[in-house]
């Protein structure tokens, strides 16, 4: 996968690590991480994946 894109439809901040440093992908915001998941780690949480995109879900309760 080449690239991959992150879209949060939370309304708070969410952090994941790329590359070992920490980045915050703003509430409501899009993201294109251009190697794709290689060097992404996402924490645990409510995800849709659709092809080339993730949605980052508010906490499922």
């Amino acid at each position: 996968m080449d690239q991959i894109t992150i879209r949060s439809d939370r309304k708070t901040d969410y952090t994941f690590n790329y590359k070992g440093e920490d980045v915050v992908l703003a509430a409501g915001k899009i993201i294109s991480i251009p190697n794709g998941l290689e060097e992404v780690v996402l924490p645990t949480c409510t995800m849709k994946i659709m092809h080339n995109l993730i949605v980052i879900k508010e906490d499922a309760k």
